[in-house]
């Protein structure tokens, strides 16, 4: 969809006879009314109101571009109007406007129209393309001006990168929403910087989403940022550049004004706030770091579905233990009884989105949004376990390609979401479309054709996953002596080595993955290790400063204390302060009691159907009492070590 498509001849009105700002709004929403491109006028217009509230729309330079997502809109226009006489609108630069561009786009739209008005307003920016419109006196001549500007436009790439000696800054520009100024104060910047001989890079937060989106590269490479936005945009990205922050108004209007200041060095340092973390998404990164990230990202999504769900069903089977099933129905046991039947449904309900959602979620790690679908298919047909079988021969000999089940599970949705998310990610930057139509792209082609590719390939994937899968879960359901020793001393000495760090979170990861397969047959005990391995550095805490007092300062021992809860809820992070003043003594000590508390709990066999929870689920343990007990164990050997080794205060 281009501009011309948006501009309606029936609408427009070339001598719009208001001589003040609200009257000029009513007499263009009177022609959108009656031409039926509005219902209802006074929804449509306490809509444009509203916005103006916010910051006018009177751009300066004798334009205004009043807009409004509406749910009178009947369908996507934009209203030209020209005044001869001028109207007192209000506008950022206090002259009249005489060059009105009414957006209406209804609710619910898609963001097609919204690329278009950001051509839009790149065309209103052109040297001399403004005068032209105000010497049109027909609609014709106004669809053929945009049609000619169109011809004569060449497509202007950002600069990565400054040319050899030229300085080089990077922007990025917002306003409340995202149609207009945005892309207004885009334009203008790069106008500017252009003509100043500077590299610019500037980052668009529209309401179609983050456009030209700059790289941990582009900021170290940059003299300075400016951020022209209206809204809040990621900021901890910046920390120690020379920043400047201004109304997305300046960015139109005092575009020279910002480059000087970061040029001539005047601009102040930011500063990242306290808690605010730095958006590492396109930093250069290891390819394990980048592994991590998009795994991480669909473990976190994943987790309150694990969490909520593995525990209703838990619960399920608790309850019919309490209330009692006969022998010859122990094949039923969590749904023989009518609640616990109740509880396995909820359960099983929200268990059954982790793996689409976790699939979903790397798949939006790497490629964002229009990756999200093909992840959640990708992760489907590995918990559905959708492939291609055998060939089939119908009658007559005419073969057939049937499909079989084979549930690959988690690894299933791993590879899945991996997959999808590189698919989009291709499709995106190998399926080239005119701006115009960039938001059909993100919408409709890079979703259809993203499924379409993954849940082709996923039928393929999900056969030797499925075979890894099941030979792992055998193997674990297989585990006893010697190497449920081994597993649970290895999985529990990594939930110590960084206490909520990488290694934490891959055994954390690999034991929920687990507990899908395990949790009708009474749990995990990989699960059940994780989580004691996980419960022992903050008790291990508490332990050394009670018994080594004189070692620890009175504020550490208070910490000691809230270690206990944190250790008793699983929370291993409240260990880290320790470990993070004393490394090379606690990491060790920590290290040394969960990898004995994880032999233990694998030596002893127990089981574990929660994925989380600490003593709150102790319950859902197949020995409560003994699984404490190594808890404990591990606890006082990590603590006395700790103690014993840590210096004198």
């Amino acid at each position: 969809m281009k501009i011309q498509d948006l501009l309606k001849k029936d609408v427009m009105l070339l001598d719009l006879q208001a001589r003040t700002k609200e009257a000029a709004i009513d007499e263009m929403i009177g022609s959108l009314v009656a031409h039926g491109d509005v219902t209802d006028f006074d929804t449509f217009k306490e809509g444009i109101m509203n916005r103006e509230a916010q910051t006018s729309t009177g751009l300066g330079d004798g334009i205004a571009m009043p807009h409004s997502k509406n749910a009178a809109v009947k369908e996507a226009t934009v209203l030209f109007a020209k005044s001869n006489h001028g109207v007192d609108y209000a506008s950022l630069d206090g002259q009249p406007t005489d060059l009105f561009f009414m957006i209406a786009a209804p609710d619910g739209a898609n963001d097609t129209h919204l690329a278009a008005l950001a051509e839009l307003s790149q065309y209103l920016l052109k040297d001399g393309f403004a005068d032209k419109l105000r010497q049109v006196t027909s609609p014709d001549q106004v669809i053929d001006l945009f049609n000619a500007s169109e011809e004569e436009k060449k497509a202007t790439e950002d600069l990565a990168a400054p040319a050899a000696g030229q300085d080089f800054i990077v922007a990025v520009t917002a306003c409340t929403t995202g149609i207009a100024h945005t892309y207004m104060a885009e334009e203008a910047l790069k106008k500017q910087a252009a003509e100043m001989g500077v590299g610019i890079k500037v980052e668009t937060n529209g309401a179609s989403g983050v456009g030209n989106k700059l790289t941990a590269d582009d900021i170290s490479k940059a003299k300075g940022v400016i951020i022209a936005a209206d809204k809040a945009v990621d900021m901890a990205r910046f920390d120690g550049k020379s920043l400047i922050s201004r109304p997305v108004a300046d960015g139109i209007k005092k575009s020279e004004e910002l480059i000087t200041i970061i040029l001539d060095g005047k601009a102040d340092n930011y500063q990242a706030k306290a808690g605010e973390a730095r958006d590492e998404a396109d930093e250069k990164t290891s390819l394990g770091g980048a592994f991590y990230k998009h795994l991480m990202s669909g473990v976190s999504q994943m987790l309150p579905f694990v969490i909520g769900g593995g525990i209703m069903i838990a619960l399920a089977f608790l309850l019919d233990n309490i209330i009692g099933v006969p022998k010859d129905q122990l094949s039923n046991l969590g749904s023989y009884n009518e609640i616990a039947s109740i509880f396995m449904k909820i359960g099983q309900a929200a268990f059954g989105f982790m793996i689409p959602v976790f699939a979903g979620y790397v798949a939006y790690s790497i490629a964002e949004k229009p990756g999200l679908v093909s992840g959640f298919v990708a992760g489907a047909i590995a918990s559905s376990g959708l492939a291609y079988g055998k060939v089939a021969y119908a009658a007559g000999g005419k073969a057939s390609l049937a499909l079989a089940g084979v549930p690959s599970g988690f690894l299933g949705a791993l590879v899945g979401g991996f997959l999808a998310g590189f698919v989009v990610l291709a499709l995106k930057k190998y399926v080239k479309v005119p701006r115009s139509l960039e938001g059909a792209k993100s919408i409709l082609i890079l979703p259809l054709f993203g499924v379409i590719i993954t849940g082709l390939l996923m039928l393929a994937v999900n056969i030797p996953m499925s075979a890894i899968n099941t030979a792992l879960n055998n193997f674990l359901n297989g585990l006893s002596g010697g190497s449920a020793i081994l597993l649970g001393l290895l999985v529990g000495g990594m939930m110590a080595v960084d206490m909520g760090g990488p290694v934490n979170k891959a055994a954390y990861v690999f034991g929920t993955g687990t507990l899908a397969a395990t949790v009708t047959s009474g749990g995990s005990v990989v699960m059940a290790a994780v989580m004691a391995g996980g419960m022992v550095p903050p008790l291990a805490v508490f332990v050394a400063t009670l018994l080594f007092k004189d070692k620890f300062t009175k504020e550490e021992r208070d910490a000691g204390l809230t270690n206990i809860i944190m250790g008793l809820s699983f929370i291993t992070e409240g260990a880290i302060p320790f470990g993070a003043a004393d490394p090379a003594r606690a990491i060790p000590s920590f290290i040394v009691g969960s990898a004995l508390t994880g032999a233990l709990v694998g030596l002893s066999g127990i089981k574990l159907m929660a994925p989380h929870g600490g003593i709150f689920v102790i319950a859902l343990t197949s020995n409560a009492l003994l699984y404490l007990l190594y808890v404990a164990i591990g606890a006082v050997v990590s603590g006395f070590l700790f103690g014993y080794l840590r210096k004198a205060k």
